[in-house]
């Protein structure tokens, strides 16, 4: 079993004033650990960690100066505590090299039995304070950690929820509330030169014989098919939405030009009648659909949103009516 009592370094080259030392200090709380040369302290101060180091100022090789000197260049001793012990005769002439050499008290000898108990009581009282602050300190930064885990974690669930509730689960496409949002959001900008957007609403054609023939699997593998196809042809800043079943829509920026747009929507036309190889239950499965879209081009004097939904609607349905698999603006609001 570790002992958990704070450690004192006894530094004396005479085996008599250890012995003493041991007997005066023996019920001061602390465990003693003794050396009887420089080299040896120092040896033990980087093996162990000392509350306090009373050390002997006259011994052969290395004095307590040197000593001091040597744990003050290591970065990590420097904070140990040193109280010389010296003959009192000599305490005045180098008190103040003491000092300069690391150490924060003086005992003279011979010791004096209270002194020296009181004074290592302080230092121990500051050592185990210290260690107690250390270690809230420890503690808090651990809490502190575990909660900024437990706010990032939050912050994800959050996120995830949020998404969850703006976005198709299936596809992860934007879903209808979103779009709805995305496109008063498109009308609240400020009306300037050379912008305007467009809005798209596409059903799938041939999209339920599919599901029909092959089930709904095949049927959700499609649409996830074709999310990503509408993904990857419009641009960053446009919107693209599952609005329920094969219904998609889209907010097209940068519509200003008429031609341009209709060629754009027919691109996408073309892309989303490409077939589609699906995993299905027997094998692999191709599905061929295409896609019906109308377009509505938003202006300032529309009195809604619903009069562009109902727009681009009525093109739809002209669209589909047409023979599908093509793209039709509404004329009754192009520009």
């Amino acid at each position: 079993m570790n002992d958990a009592r704070p450690k004192l370094l006894v530094v004396d080259d005479t085996r008599a004033n250890l012995v003493a030392m041991r007997r005066l200090l023996g019920d001061c709380g602390a465990e003693l650990v003794e050396a009887t040369s420089g080299n040896e302290a120092l040896a033990l101060c980087l093996e162990h960690t000392f509350a306090l180091i009373l050390l002997d100022v006259n011994m052969p090789d290395m004095d307590g100066f040197e000593v001091a000197t040597l744990l003050g260049e290591a970065e990590q001793l420097r904070g140990t505590p040193i109280i010389f012990v010296t003959a009192a005769y000599a305490d005045d002439v180098n008190r103040l090299k003491g000092y300069r050499s690391g150490a924060v008290d003086y005992i003279a000898k011979p010791v004096n039995d209270t002194i020296l108990r009181s004074k290592v009581r302080v230092f121990l009282d500051l050592y185990n304070a210290r260690m107690q602050l250390q270690q809230a300190l420890g503690e808090l930064s651990e809490r502190n950690r575990q909660l900024q885990a437990e706010i990032a974690e939050r912050r994800r669930v959050e996120a995830q929820v949020r998404h969850q509730a703006t976005h198709d689960m299936l596809t992860g496409l934007p879903n209808r509330a979103l779009f709805h949002e995305r496109l008063r959001d498109a009308i609240a900008q400020p009306a300037t030169p050379g912008r305007g957007f467009a809005l798209a609403m596409l059903d799938i054609d041939g999209f339920k014989a599919v599901n029909d023939t092959h089930g709904h699997p095949v049927g959700d593998a499609l649409l996830k098919a074709i999310a990503d196809r509408l993904r990857e042809h419009v641009r960053a800043d446009d919107t693209v939405a599952r609005l329920g079943g094969d219904e998609f829509a889209l907010i097209l920026e940068d519509a200003t030009e008429l031609s341009l747009l209709l060629q754009r929507c027919q691109q996408l036309c073309d892309t989303l009648a490409l077939p589609y190889p699906l995993p299905g239950p027997s094998g692999e499965v191709v599905a061929r659909v295409s896609a019906s879209i109308g377009i509505a081009v938003w202006r300032h004097d529309m009195p809604s949103d619903e009069v562009l939904i109902q727009a681009a609607d009525r093109a739809l349905y002209e669209a589909k009516r047409a023979g599908k698999n093509r793209c039709l603006l509404d004329v009754a609001h192009a520009a």
